[in-house]
């Protein structure tokens, strides 16, 4: 019975939180309603419920840094001190004495002990011991209270955890939970019969194996075993109240739990069935009042007829025969439910393609336009390419379009975001219409292109696509990373060899910083506690920090570094690199300081949180300060954010900060012997060729084909600062513990604002040597900014049809945050870009002219 009790414990505990999303359903029906537990979840369903009672304890309780099973004692305190108030109370003796009253318990402990210190650490382990020992202590006081024998006990969860403390994914450890009920109406435990098994497979929503044996250790061998989804137990708890069900449940009661009679399980049935389909009918009666089209759900086009029938059934006392009847009837009111939350997807699906595609091609055409050569090319063949002549047309025709629409949208009565599509996509191929002019010019031109060129174009449009598929895939299976820096290490060595001399150094290094980050990819999603290996990363990125300020000193009269580095040698510079290197070994220390005091069960100092801020606030102004050549100003960077995330790191994901340096580095140096090959190789090219490289009106040249490799290498590096350390797109994959060096008294916005903090700091790496590379390359940032979208935006379609409404919470909620993630990534990379500005816009590369003086 031990093994029964540690696991339903420590399941029921995680319930609670949960148990209060299903409760809910229920409060407003129930006569009242008493309540006690955590801050953040009591007064959001209690607050502004006239017929409830309630408290909560202060947020300072909620302390990761202790044991916090005495958070459950002080539940069970209130509810034992509310009943001992009645016996006084004449007036609260009454609203506990009425029938339909709701008692709930909100037990955080074993949740915040799991999180903070594991499911199998003694203090969880302890939690689970109290909570048993709580549910028991209940039991008793509503017995001893109420002695009527009138009360029904509900025990169940929302969700399990992982060994690593987390929740979400779609292991059945996370999504199987216990669901144990006894009192009052509840059917006595039923032994296993050989022949045995559902036959209502259709309430399982997903594909999960259900009504697996019970495990032995539990002693429960030879008691039959019932499984439901989780939306089934509004219902089950709706008829032990007496109470009628929610209107917006979706879940079918199991009979298997409840106890009732022949007649009675019949009607509870025919109740249950009646108010899905209510749902059902009032959603068709909604969308038929206003569609101009409407199209009915056949397969219950006939209800009445069906429960005219059930009625027949029932008269003429066919019991079982009936409640078959009616379980179909539910299904079906189900499958309607779902055709018509859906009605609007074939129409909505192919108005947002149309308009990501719309959206596509006009920014295409506006790098055309304003990053390429052809503009002129095109100017000096024909003036009249930018004439829009028949742009009123266009326009004219749009409006119209648009206006029908809009009438038919607001006929039908749709949401504001329906027009917001329809608007969105008829502009952008209005805007594209215009350009037809300059569409007609492209098209001339590429006809008149030798078949080379057409190859190299077909090539470099199907690498590209096919690169962005592979980041598709990648988003599902991460060990995709590792194959591909082992393929690009290859190669690019390979390239570098046949290129430049081998005793350079440089494809010796782009090989093994390729291959050294794909390791990372290869590791768990969710990081082992390591804080030896945090601490030994600290002195690393010292190690990488000194090599770089090395090279920046002394290897700029070579060809292959000569851009990146800086002709002024500035004292103030060198103490500023040594101030960086100081911060990064405080930062080391304090992790080991931090860590000691929370493995201890101690509470965090306020000095050890004070100097983790400073260290981590001041260490990041400094980059701000540092000279500005490439390879001068990315390491101060490198180092500036280098004590952040070692404060916020609790295993390899600090060596990957290092080895994500490492590749970037690699990446610089790639470009910039690429640079030189090209230089060479244009100085005895065509007079056409030349054209192609003239500057435009800044200093920047015009992009070119090859060109699309900054933005595709970008993509590549911008997805793999998302899964080098996990899966940021999941829910689970998110440590709460990171936190512990800064803050451990639950503050949810700032402990997700930390989290989000450390996930963002990768991405500066990447944006930052994005904009060193186009400044190093004299290309435009903006029109690369661009070709980064269009990237985006062939991911985001795919997304878009990736996403599914069935499943695990994890499979569902990464359907649709891949889609999001990817939608957000042109606000989120334009954010980000404005932030690191403030570190790159003052960067500066040594001109070619001067190296090539120097070597004459």
């Amino acid at each position: 019975m031990r093994a029964l009790r540690q696991s339903l414990g420590r399941d029921m505990l995680l319930l609670l939180l949960a148990f209060m999303k299903i409760l809910v359903l229920l409060l407003k029906r129930s006569q009242h309603t008493f309540a006690f537990g955590s801050p953040d979840i009591i007064p959001i369903f209690c607050g502004e419920m006239k017929h409830s009672t309630w408290n909560s304890y202060p947020h300072e309780y909620e302390d990761f840094a202790t044991d916090a099973s005495f958070l459950d004692e002080w539940s069970l305190d209130q509810f034992a001190s509310l009943l001992n108030r009645s016996n006084e109370d004449a007036k609260l003796k009454q609203l506990l004495q009425q029938e339909n009253v709701v008692v709930f318990l909100h037990l955080l402990g074993c949740d915040s002990n799991g999180h903070a210190h594991r499911p199998y650490s003694p203090v969880y382990l302890n939690n689970v011991k109290v909570v048993d020992n709580i549910a028991e202590r209940v039991y008793n006081l509503v017995q001893n209270y109420f002695k009527d024998n009138l009360t029904a006990y509900v025990f169940t969860a929302d969700h399990g955890m992982s060994d690593k403390g987390s929740h979400g994914d779609g292991h059945p450890s996370n999504t199987d939970t216990p669901l144990v009920a006894w009192g009052a109406g509840v059917r006595q435990p039923v032994p296993v019969s050989e022949n045995h098994h559902h036959d209502d497979t259709l309430r399982f929503i997903d594909d999960h194996v259900h009504d697996m044996p019970t495990p032995s250790e539990w002693g429960l061998d030879g008691l039959e075993r019932q499984d439901v989804n989780q939306a089934d137990i509004a219902p089950l708890m709706s008829t032990l109240l007496g109470l009628p069900c929610p209107v917006n449940s979706v879940g079918n009661l199991p009979l298997g739990y409840v106890n009732l009679g022949e007649v009675e399980e019949v009607e509870a049935v025919l109740a249950n069935s009646k108010q899905i389909l209510n749902q059902f009918l009032r959603k068709s009666q909604l969308k038929q009042s206003s569609s101009l089209h409407f199209k009915p759900f056949k397969p219950l086009a006939d209800y009445t007829l069906v429960l005219d029938q059930i009625e027949h059934l029932l008269s003429i006392k066919d019991y079982e025969a009936a409640k078959k009847l009616s379980e179909n009837l539910r299904c079906l009111a189900l499958e309607g439910l779902h055709y018509f939350q859906t009605y609007d997807w074939f129409m909505l699906m192919t108005v947002i393609s149309l308009g990501y595609l719309g959206w596509m091609i006009y920014l295409l055409v506006h790098v055309l336009q304003s990053y390429t050569a052809l503009p002129g090319k095109f100017f000096r063949k024909d003036r009249s390419v930018y004439l829009r002549t028949n742009s009123w047309k266009v326009y004219f025709s749009g409006f119209l379009l648009m206006g029908s629409m809009s009438i038919i949208l607001l006929v039908e009565h749709s949401p504001p975001l329906y027009h917001a599509y329809f608007a969105m996509t008829i502009f952008l191929w209005v805007q594209i219409c215009c350009e037809y002019q300059f569409l007609k010019a492209l098209w001339r031109n590429m006809l008149e292109k030798e078949i080379s060129y057409f190859a190299r174009f077909l090539a470099s449009f199907i690498i590209s696509v096919f690169i962005l598929e592979i980041l598709v895939k990648s988003f599902m299976k991460r060990t995709i990373y590792t194959w591909i820096f082992l393929l690009v290490g290859v190669l690019a060595t390979i390239y570098l060899l046949y290129s430049i001399p081998w005793d350079s150094g440089i494809p010796f290094f782009v090989w093994l910083a390729c291959w050294f980050l794909s390791i990372f990819t290869l590791m768990p999603a969710q990081i082992p506690d390591n804080t030896k290996l945090v601490i030994s990363s600290g002195f690393m990125i010292v190690v990488i920090g000194a090599a770089a300020r090395y090279l920046d000193m002394h290897a700029g009269e070579s060809k292959y570094w000569f851009s990146l580095t800086h002709e002024l040698r500035k004292p103030k510079f060198n103490i500023l690199f040594l101030f960086q290197v100081l911060l990064v070994l405080s930062s080391s220390v304090m992790v080991s300081l931090s860590t000691a005091r929370r493995t201890e069960k101690q509470e965090l100092p306020v000095l050890h949180q004070v100097i983790n801020w400073s260290i981590a606030g001041l260490s990041m102004v400094l980059p701000l300060f540092s000279a500005t050549g490439i390879l001068s100003r990315l390491t101060s960077i490198f180092l500036g954010f280098a004590p952040a995330f070692l404060l916020l790191s609790i295993g390899y994901e600090a060596v990957f900060y290092g080895a994500l340096a490492l590749a970037l580095m690699a990446w610089i140096l790639f470009e910039n012997a690429y640079l030189h090959i090209s230089r060479m190789r244009d100085s005895s090219s065509s007079i056409e060729a030349m054209e192609d490289n003239l500057v435009s009106a800044s200093e920047d040249r015009f992009l070119q084909l090859s060109d699309m490799r900054i933005p595709l290498a970008f993509m590549v590096f911008f997805n793999i600062a998302f899964f080098g350390t996990g899966n940021f797109a999941s829910i689970a994959s998110f440590e709460i513990s990171s936190v512990y060096r800064f803050i451990t008294i639950f503050s949810p916005f700032l402990m997700a604002a930390l989290l989000i903090f450390k996930l963002l700091i990768p991405f500066v790496l990447v944006i930052c040597t994005f904009t060193a590379i186009t400044r190093l390359i004299r290309v435009p940032l903006l029109g690369c900014y661009f070709l980064v979208i269009i990237c985006s935006d062939v991911m985001t379609i795919h997304f878009f049809f990736l996403v599914q409404n069935t499943g695990s919470w994890m499979e569902i909620g990464n359907s649709i945050s891949h889609f999001g993630i990817m939608s957000a990534q042109v606000v989120f990379v334009l954010l980000l870009f404005a932030l690191t500005s403030i570190y790159t816009k003052d960067i500066q590369t040594r001109s070619s002219k001067l190296l090539s003086s120097k070597q004459m």
